[in-house]
């Protein structure tokens, strides 16, 4: 066995694996006064930009650094925008990306090991897991509070990583369809990270954060690791 064989492949979940169509731009509008942010002007439109610009990155997170800190007002934000999402998920219907369920199960069957990630909470990410009826299709699920830290950090990596017992971060590929999931990816050393054209950032984006690869999506990504696995 090769020394750098991919042995665990860390996907992330909305824009990635799961169509996104919209839902966090659309639930943030509906968090923003929540957060204290006003419904109109430079501040709020500031504000969405840095929601586009730090996408995949830990919801909380976002919201701290948009109230300058005000922990009270990012909880507020942070609930309302994971209230909204799940509203909207349920009004409109999760679905998973084309290929998405295909690949993953020809990535275990082929033994290399899959955990799903996500920005949100762990009560969001429950709720799009079940709305998908993927409750058993990877090996492991985490959300940044699983972690410890959520994106860019290699928090959510290096937690696979031990928690799937895998022997070194060479033998990991992570993909992602944002700056955030590829900032992720390099921090913790994989081998292989990749950006995937399904979600937020564009190959411009993707290729200017690091990415190793750029993929048209999911299935794409796991034709390359099962064509170098052999």
């Amino acid at each position: 066995m090769s020394d750098k064989q991919i042995d665990l492949a860390v996907l992330d979940m909305a824009g990635t694996t799961v169509s996104d169509d919209g839902l966090v731009i659309r639930s943030f509008e509906r968090a923003a006064t929540a957060a204290g942010i006003p419904a109109e002007g430079p501040e709020r439109e500031a504000a969405r930009q840095y929601v586009i610009d730090t996408m995949g990155q830990s919801k909380i997170v976002v919201f701290r650094a948009l109230t300058g800190g005000d922990e009270e007002r990012a909880q507020a934000g942070n609930a309302a925008f994971e209230a909204a999402y799940a509203e909207l998920a349920a009004e409109t219907g999760v679905t998973p990306i084309p290929g998405a369920a295909e690949a993953i199960s020809e990535l275990r069957a082929a033994g290399i090991k899959v955990a799903l990630t996500t920005g949100f909470s762990r009560e969001t990410q429950d709720i799009l897991l079940n709305a998908l009826g993927w409750n058993d299709i990877a090996d492991l699920t985490l959300a940044p509070s699983d972690a410890g830290r959520g994106r860019p950090y290699p928090d959510l990596v290096l937690t696979a990583v031990l928690r799937l017992g895998i022997d070194a971060v060479v033998r990991v590929a992570v993909l992602g369809d944002t700056a955030s999931d590829i900032g992720t990816g390099l921090s913790a050393g994989a081998r292989i990270v990749a950006g995937t054209l399904t979600g937020a950032h564009d190959e411009q984006q993707l290729r200017a954060a690091g990415a190793t690869h750029v993929v048209e999506s999911v299935a794409e990504f796991a034709r390359l690791l099962l064509a170098e696995r052999g």
